[in-house]
């Protein structure tokens, strides 16, 4: 650096990229080593275009525009994914567990689904029945190739969109997806028996769990025998009768709520990546480039801050899992999407935008607070040996699965070394406050005053 006390942008975009595609990277010049990770220190403060140039160099961009999507498409969207109707015995709805309250999630660390009562956090099940995963959150979804935390509904990058249903999605019915993954999103918690269909007691119930076309059927029926909701179908489709209608339309229908309702990209980081040299704090432009120095840019990259990969960053396993090892307890994420064993207990990367509003975090919610779970990453391993189930609800407390080992067995060799200082982790959560847009802090709006059905809407 020839004695010079600030740092090219040159030589810091240099500098992140050694930081981040090295297992155990070399401190170059002007770097103080934290762990196996080095950080770029300069006497000065980071300027505006420094910050630009790193998250350029990284990949982080600004998110694409949001697809037009037609209103009487997003009406009938809002009814469906509000309405009880959709689920076995009528007392669940898609947005019971993505409440807007809880910026689309509903703030606890597995939902609970079907059978239960109560909303958001104070949610309980008769027979403390959970769901194996964390509710994810909502948002930006047209931007993302991968939905789901094993990436079971995907869109490649021919646009076609691929399902665990495989062929009972046929042709036809994909061709209907107009939204990528969103439009699919909706086709598969109403066949699950915990998430929303139910054991017993209801005509979906009695459909054997791989009829998925039969479950869908008798869902539309549902629907058609509504006049109001045959009335909106036919008008978010102009030229088709409801009759030639597939559950692919009512799933198109969410997804397109979803998109045009739930896609924000107005938060101090954009507009900072638009220009405006004043959109983030002098702490949170630090925090922006120790992010983007970092490792953490490596995956949390692009438009919504997720490489669209997956990754074992050594989150505890809680609750009843997903029926996989010795215990059947245990999660073994994109494995058991791929079958590859190379992909056990490896999760979808986490998108970074709004993530202060939607803990817990991990595909299990196993880590309550936000600085707790950017903290996880530094010495992740002894924070998994070390993982204090005192932070759940009391339900969940004495669920942690004895499998650390196996996790760290298979941990992403990019956490090896990884130790972040306090001050590091300060500076890390100024830059995630900087990914909110605070039109996402309020979802009041986006809630139905009813829906066709007149089952009440869940009002938390």
């Amino acid at each position: 650096m020839n004695g010079k006390k600030s740092f090219a942008p040159s030589a810091i975009i240099l500098a992140a990229s050694l930081l981040g595609c090295s297992d155990r990277p070399t401190a170059p010049a002007g770097t103080r080593p934290i762990g196996d990770i080095a950080a770029v220190v300069s006497s000065d403060a980071p300027t505006p275009q420094i910050v630009r140039d790193l998250a350029a160099s990284r990949g982080i961009v600004a998110l694409p525009a949001t697809p037009k999507v037609r209103k009487p498409l997003v009406l009938l969207g809002q009814s469906l994914a509000f309405d009880k109707i959709l689920s076995g015995n009528r007392d669940i709805s898609c947005m019971t567990c993505h409440l807007p309250a809880f910026a689309t999630g509903d703030g606890k660390s597995l939902s609970v689904g079907q059978g239960g009562t109560g909303l958001g956090p104070s949610r309980r099940h008769p027979q403390g029945v959970f769901i194996p995963r964390n509710a994810p959150p909502l948002f930006n979804l047209a931007a993302m190739k991968h939905l789901f935390w094993d990436g079971r509904v995907q869109v490649d990058d021919d646009g076609r969109v691929h399902t665990p249903a495989a062929a009972q999605v046929t042709p036809a019915m994909a061709r209907v997806f107009e939204y990528g993954a969103a439009s699919a999103l909706a086709m598969f918690p109403v066949t699950s028996r915990s998430e929303m269909r139910g054991e017993s007691g209801n005509e979906l119930a009695a459909i054997a769990d791989d009829d998925l076309t039969g479950i869908w059927s008798a869902l539309m029926q549902r629907l058609g025998a509504i006049s109001e909701y045959r009335a909106m179908f036919e008008a978010a489709y102009p030229g088709t009768k409801f009759e030639q209608m597939t559950f692919a339309h009512a799933s198109n229908a969410i997804g397109a709520f979803l998109v045009a309702s739930l896609s924000f990209a107005n938060s101090p980081w954009d507009q900072f990546l638009a220009g405006d040299d004043h959109a983030l704090t002098a702490r949170q432009l630090e925090g922006a480039q120790t992010f983007l120095t970092l490792k953490c840019s490596v995956c949390h990259t692009g438009a919504t801050f997720s490489d669209e990969q997956f990754h074992n960053v050594a989150v505890a396993q809680i609750g009843p899992g997903q029926g996989n090892g010795e215990t059947l307890h245990d999660d073994f994420g994109r494995m058991n999407v791929t079958g590859n064993s190379d992909d056990r207990y490896r999760f979808r990367t986490t998108p970074l935008r709004n993530v202060e509003l939607t803990g817990p975090y991990g595909h299990d919610g196993a880590i309550m607070a936000l600085r707790d779970f950017v903290d996880h990453y530094s010495e992740s391993d002894q924070k998994l040996l070390t993982y204090d189930d005192g932070q759940l609800e009391p339900a969940l407390r004495g669920s942690v699965l004895l499998n650390a080992s196996l996790i760290l067995a298979q941990r992403d060799t990019l956490l090896e070394g990884v130790v972040l200082t306090p001050d590091l982790v300060d500076k890390l959560m100024d830059y995630m406050h900087a990914l909110t847009d605070n039109a996402a802090r309020n979802l009041s709006r986006v809630v139905p005053a009813r829906v066709p059905s007149r089952i009440p809407v869940d009002r938390p």
